[in-house]
């Protein structure tokens, strides 16, 4: 997987550290819970706002793609650095801050879905839930959490 990173060249986040009292993720078994991921670089919030009022569908589809990476950085650090052991990624659910009338939701979670499949190939295939909300944390444009098999 790092091989396929570097021919993609995606560049993974570092780990971000829970906000609150919870685990940024959880190993049960061989399935890796992992707390909704926020579109942050390095701490830094990069997509803030609403789809359907100030936010563009394209930017909705990257603030996704975003918490995608950091999705992947948490799983890292659950599989104690190896990506290698990820066998499939197998649900995930992203919120989206969005007007009553916007409807694009899985347009904009389609960020998130096809980033797995590019770094993890038909592993990457996943269940899926896009849902439109009328908050989230700090002001974000998306919000993705997933649950992933690991060796």
């Amino acid at each position: 997987i790092d091989q396929r990173l570097a021919e993609l060249a995606i560049v993974l986040p570092k780990a971000a550290a829970p906000a609150a009292n919870y685990s940024p993720f959880v190993v049960t078994g061989n399935l890796v819970f992992v707390a909704g991921q926020l579109p942050t670089w390095e701490g830094e919030i990069k997509y803030r706002g609403k789809l359907g009022k100030n936010l563009s569908l394209d930017e909705g589809y990257q603030a996704a793609r975003l918490c995608a990476l950091n999705l992947i950085a948490q799983v890292r650090e659950a599989a104690d650095g190896d990506l290698g052991r990820v066998r499939r990624v197998v649900k995930l659910t992203g919120y989206v801050n969005a007007t009553a009338d916007f409807s694009d939701q899985p347009k904009v979670i389609n960020g998130a879905s096809e980033l797995m499949a590019e770094v993890f190939g038909e592993n990457g295939r996943h269940a899926r839930v896009a849902v439109g909300c009328s908050s989230l944390p700090l002001g974000v444009a998306v919000e993705v959490d997933g649950i992933f098999e690991v060796a």
